[in-house]
């Protein structure tokens, strides 16, 4: 497992380059394995979640080949309909990857094979009922190995009934953009897929839109009424040739929150004012707290307010990944700083909620865990020094918290948890600060 010190720096400054989205790359990356023909993808991340997306169809039979460091060439099997993969018998380790696990379930479900899901321990307490339900009601054959509403899963070909369905959207935006994903694969032979409808407030939209933003670079449009009710025209993903995967705005939260703490400028680029990604967002909550916040097409730049960063009070169930960052940024603000709408935090690759407030107080804060809700006063004497960093085996934990650095010297234990999403966070947050 291992640790890190991290020494007290006082300025974060510089540029960096940022790695590909994960949740573009994932979803990419399988829509292009569901595309009629080869799809050469540019600035794929390297990361243990989207190796466990290329390993996993490759198992399925799909041919993809490595054309650079970060760039692919996917060669689409949806040539036939109803599509099948090569391989129809197969069992699909898949890590803790929710963005791997949940779209495809939904595709396997519908594609007439044999396979086994599963994942790490912490997969198999993520719950995925809610998707699977929505499934069985096209009459997938979906079988729990483990606890009722968990992974693992067996899945065996079915006779599907394309007709409307209902997904609950409290839980995760991922169900509803595996089924997004998922449902042209069984439209009818007249070309009309089910349509799906939301029961309760969807989480995370921003993420849903990105997934029907993706879709329709396939060649496959979503209408949509509100955010409950979405109707798909087009069952045939077509290759769009070539496509990019812009830089992730997740891991832009952690450089831009360094620059606002640290005097600045911090400049991120491969990710601009026009991005798809709801983590964008961050930017504007960092101005909101009085933040310097510059943008381009390309890049965004944050700078120190010369008074401090101040307290907000913030709804975060659009950009619950970035919330995260705030919860520590909120150290360095003044006041008490209140997130909102976060439930979903508890059903990711760690309690979420639980942990952040745990290691908060560790740092001397003052911190009020409820249900969906988090509340943080940073310490009137100022933070702790050399607190040890407990990451859950969560990469978010691990990146949020190297934040603390820039007030005081800090251990961050398992900092190779990182590797889930972003390898070298670290060296490239050394390089950008300063004693």
């Amino acid at each position: 497992m291992g640790f890190l010190e991290l020494p007290a720096a006082r300025i974060a400054r510089g540029v960096v380059r940022l790695p590909g989205s994960k949740s573009i790359s994932n979803r990419i990356l399988l829509l292009a394995a569901l595309a009629d023909s080869a799809t050469e993808i540019r600035n794929v991340l390297a990361s243990d979640d989207t190796e466990r997306m290329l390993e996993a169809l490759k198992d399925l039979g799909v041919g993809i080949v490595q054309l650079g460091e970060n760039d692919y060439r996917v060669h689409g099997v949806g040539t036939n309909f109803p599509l099948r993969f090569p391989v129809g018998e197969a069992s699909l380790f898949l890590g803790n990857a929710g963005t791997v696990f949940r779209p495809l379930t939904a595709v396997l479900a519908l594609t007439q094979g044999s396979y086994r899901l599963a994942g790490v321990s912490r997969m198999h307490e993520r719950p995925i009922g809610d998707l699977v339900d929505a499934l069985r009601q096209l009459g997938a054959d979906i079988t729990y190995l483990g606890n009722e509403g968990f992974p693992p899963l067996q899945i065996k070909p079915a006779r599907i009934h394309p007709h409307a369905i209902t997904v609950k959207g409290d839980v995760s935006s991922q169900f509803l953009t595996g089924l997004l994903v998922a449902m042209p694969l069984c439209a009818s032979d007249a070309g009309e897929a089910p349509v799906i409808m939301v029961n309760g407030e969807l989480i995370s939209r921003p993420y849903v839109e990105l997934t029907i933003a993706l879709m329709a670079r396939f060649g496959v449009h979503v209408e949509q009424t509100g955010w409950w009710r979405f109707a798909l025209r087009g069952h045939h993903y077509r290759s769009p040739g070539e496509i990019f995967v812009e830089g992730d705005a997740s891991s832009a939260s952690y450089f831009l929150a360094a620059g606002a703490i640290g005097t600045g400028p911090v400049r991120v680029e491969g990710i601009g004012r026009g991005s798809l990604q709801a983590d964008i967002r961050f930017a504007e909550v960092l101005g909101k707290m009085g933040a310097h916040i510059t943008s381009g097409d390309n890049w965004i730049e944050a700078r120190a307010p010369e008074t401090g960063l101040c307290a907000i009070d913030l709804d975060c169930n659009d950009f619950p990944d970035a919330a995260m960052t705030v919860a520590v940024t909120a150290l360095f603000a003044h006041g008490t700083t209140t997130l909102r709408n976060i439930a979903s935090w508890r059903v990711k690759e760690t309690d979420r909620l639980a942990a952040m407030a745990n290691e908060l107080r560790k740092l001397g804060a003052v911190v009020e865990e409820g249900a969906d809700f988090l509340r943080i006063a940073p310490p009137a004497a100022g933070l702790a020094a050399h607190a040890a960093i407990d990451t859950y085996d969560d990469h978010r934990m691990a990146m949020c918290f190297s934040l603390v650095s820039l007030g005081v010297p800090l251990r961050i234990n398992n900092p190779d948890c990182v590797t889930k999403t972003f390898p070298g966070y670290f060296e490239r947050f050394a390089a950008i600060v300063q004693a």
